[in-house]
């Protein structure tokens, strides 16, 4: 009969103490391994005093050392744990089987449907689910440099840490075959819990491991069941659930986990408040190494990777791809759909066709996760339509981050930016946003956004604090900031951006629309005119047009700045009142700053403005001057003696007749046309004309040209001068924009902007004198 109690040898107690050593515990911490509620048994093992035999095993196996060489005289009738409840291959499998019968029901129930935000049913898994793609590599682990990163545009921005640039992605499935002990990371929102619980459904279901057990543990609810009992077991918490199945015999789960014959799924390890998260994790790492046969997947959020598990392999869920997003929205709207199938694909069709044109860009940069994308389709299938508001969908993009996403799970978080209310986080983070951004800044060191912290911290409290004291505050706000909803994310090792570039910028435009009097107000927007000419801040001046109560202030200052940018070059002005006057001559229906438009863009890029001019249905006179600046293009070009080039510009001048209305031009180009060398001329008679009369002949093409239409000046700009109107161009497009993001503009001052566009100084000088 095998000894109930056991004690260490003398040379087993120094082994023990090395092993001890090794780990850099106290014996609090080694009783917490344990899951003894006292270290008095740790005390009498070190003493080589008597301890109950399984604890004195216990003991060993967390040091990792062999318990027969521990003790004084082992017992040689005494069977290890596993070797009591280890059945045969027959058994184990008939158990199994009969556990997962009895089991079936409640993991369908406990994983197999969504409860999605805003949605007021549950909806299947399976109905919605998506396959996930997993990044090897933890964006955040990497050693980059910030300089390095600080020269990505706005673009690469956008895909650098998507697994786009240089990191392959593999199936998600994929990576829980390989690995036996995994822990997937992920931002809020990407589906982290969701592809848990299709793993629990694929293993419940057989289509994956149909030789385990699945069990699903919310690591939240067992932290709140434990802290009532004052005891940390994962054994005992798998066996109320067990219970709830109709399993009652205790030494099943050990059975099963002895084998290796479970598959554990641990959801939601950021998810436990902080008073409990070293009681979780120590009751983790115990578990999983005591019985390591077993598969192992845990789910956290990347902000709180540093919570380690010995032997896990850390991977990360990559953001959906195109072709994802297309496969996501195909089932959203089938399920969603409010009639039939069909419908819904049709819906799902209209989504991406919108979602991919060119003024819906921004929205594609959030929708890469499954929250984001859920949200663009709820959206969508209210209005069938993205909103013209971008701001709209930001706010309740940002709203779901910071609180309701909590909310809608049930999660209750540590209190976090020490009892900030909700708009003071909304305010900490639109000045960190501005200040990064108004240096250029997408990523920043820790110590640059923990100093903006730190001086928001200061100047809201109003209580002196030591530098240390403040330093220790602005680092637990920002793991905060990061843990809690990902908003600020660590790119690579201390360095830090905004999650998503649009969050960046709707809180920058923020900080200008909320300052605090009309004064801080106007020097906001004296200072964001001075970026008019910048193409980063394109997107501040759509969100805070479309954020302002009134965008009047805004557009006027824009439309200041614009146009004294041209206003010290007369050569320029001499431009702009050409375009001017040509505009007046055309009786169009389109507005005088079109057409204004339209001949600044032809005297510079004749082909852009032919494009411009079909694109818009302009009149008549318009597309017959498109077609003799291409005409004295086509001729302007030197050295070609091919008699196809002659005969090309003879087909356009012949066309060209076709749609002219003067009659003194009409003569002019006729008497040209004849003068061109027909085909039946020999090579050397083309060859002859060619030398004797092209030269006169395209000249006077373009005299004719300048004295009936007005075109074809030979503008010549400097260097310096083309780089003024193409910001000159820009900006008035930008306005423009502006003008039709949705913004509040009152009528009279859209009329005048838009009447005044691209007029030289004198013109405008006289309207306002007028």
């Amino acid at each position: 009969m095998a000894k109930r109690s056991l004690q260490a040898s003398l040379n087993g107690i120094q082994e023990a103490k090395r092993g001890f050593a090794r780990k850099g515990w106290t014996q609090d911490n080694l009783a917490a391994e344990v899951n003894l509620k006292t270290r008095q048994p740790i005390w009498r093992f070190f003493s080589g005093r008597p301890v109950e035999r399984h604890t004195f095993i216990e003991i060993c196996s967390v040091l990792q050392l062999n318990w027969r060489e521990i003790a004084t005289n082992p017992p040689t009738d005494f069977l290890e744990l596993e070797e009591y409840t280890k059945p045969s291959v027959l058994d184990i499998d008939s158990l199994v089987e009969k556990v997962r019968s009895l089991r079936f029901d409640k993991i369908q129930d406990q994983c197999g449907i969504l409860q999605l935000w805003d949605i007021s049913h549950p909806v299947a898994l399976n109905d919605i689910y998506i396959d996930v793609n997993i990044l090897e590599e933890i964006e955040s682990l990497q050693l980059l440099d910030i300089l390095k990163l600080q020269k990505l545009s706005p673009e690469e921005f956008d895909r650098f840490g998507l697994g786009e640039i240089d990191q392959k992605q593999i199936p998600g499935m994929k990576a829980v075959e390989t690995y036996s002990k995994l822990r997937v990371l992920g931002k809020s929102g990407v589906g982290k819990t969701t592809f848990l619980q299709y793993l629990a459904i694929q293993c419940n279901q057989s289509a994956f491991a149909a030789n385990l057990v699945p069990i699903f543990i919310t690591l939240r609810n067992f932290a709140q069941e434990s802290k009532v009992t004052n005891e940390f077991s994962l054994l005992k918490y798998i066996r109320q659930e067990f219970l709830t199945s109709g399993i009652s015999d205790a030494s099943v789960i050990e059975t099963l986990l002895n084998a290796g014959r479970v598959l554990l799924l641990l959801d939601g390890m950021d998810e436990v408040l902080k008073e409990q998260t070293n009681s979780v994790l120590s009751e983790v790492r115990r578990f999983s190494d005591k019985y390591h046969k077993n598969q192992f997947v845990a789910a956290c959020r990347t902000a709180t990777q540093k919570l380690r598990l010995r032997g896990f392999t850390d991977v990360e869920i990559a953001p959906f791809t195109s072709e994802q997003i297309r496969a996501f929205a195909k089932k959203w709207f089938v399920t969603f759909s409010k009639t039939n199938i069909q419908d819904g694909h049709l819906e799902s069709v209209q989504f991406i066709q919108k979602l991919d044109l060119d003024e819906n860009w921004q929205f594609r940069q959030l929708v890469v996760t499954p929250l984001f994308l859920h949200l663009a389709c709820w959206v969508f299938h209210g209005q069938e339509k993205f909103p013209t508001k971008r701001t709209d969908f930001y706010k309740q993009a940002l709203d779901l981050l910071l609180g309701k996403w909590d909310e809608a799970k049930g999660i209750e978080r540590d209190e976090v930016y020490r009892g900030f209310l909700l708009p003071q986080k909304v305010k900490l983070l639109s000045q960190i946003a501005a200040a990064t951004f108004e240096q250029g800044q997408y990523f920043f060191e820790q110590r640059i956004v923990e100093q903006y912290i730190g001086d928001y911290i200061q100047n809201l409290t109003n209580v002196p604090m030591d530098s240390e004291e403040l330093q220790i505050e602005s680092e637990a706000a920002l793991k905060s900031i990061e843990a809690q909803h990902g908003l600020l994310a660590e790119r690579a090792r201390g360095i830090f951006s905004f999650s998503y570039l649009a969050f960046q910028e709707y809180f920058t435009a923020r900080k200008i629309v909320a300052s605090h009097n009309l004064e801080a107000f106007g020097q906001a927007l004296e200072g964001l005119v001075s970026h008019m000419t910048d193409p980063h801040w394109h997107e501040i001046f759509l969100l805070t047009a479309t954020m302002l109560r009134s965008a009047d202030s805004l557009v006027q200052l824009m439309k200041q700045q614009i146009d004294a940018l041209v206003s010290e070059d007369h050569y320029l002005q001499e431009f702009l009142t050409w375009a001017s006057q040509k505009s007046r001559t055309i009786p169009s229906e389109a507005k005088d700053a079109t057409i204004r438009a339209f001949y600044l863009a032809l005297s510079r890029s004749p082909r852009l403005a032919s494009r411009f001019a079909l694109a818009s249905s302009l009149d008549q006179g318009m597309f017959l001057d498109t077609a003799l600046d291409d005409l004295l293009l086509e001729c302007a070009i030197d050295g070609s003696q091919d008699f196809a080039h002659i005969h090309a510009c003879g087909d356009a001048l012949s066309n060209i007749l076709g749609i002219v209305l003067d009659v003194g031009l009409y003569k002019s180009l006729q008497q040209l046309s004849e003068q061109l060398p027909n085909s039946r001329q020999s090579e050397q008679r083309f060859t002859l004309w060619w030398q004797t009369n092209y030269s006169a002949w395209a000249k006077q093409l373009n005299m004719t040209v300048i004295n009936y239409r007005n075109i074809n000046h030979q503008w010549q700009f400097s260097l310096e001068q083309e780089q003024v109107l193409q910001r000159y161009y820009d900006a008035n497009q930008l306005l423009l924009d502006c003008l039709h993001s949705n913004c509040e503009v009152t009528p009279a001052i859209r009329q005048e902007i838009e009447a005044t566009l691209l007029l030289p100084q004198k013109e405008l000088e006289d309207r306002e004198w007028q």
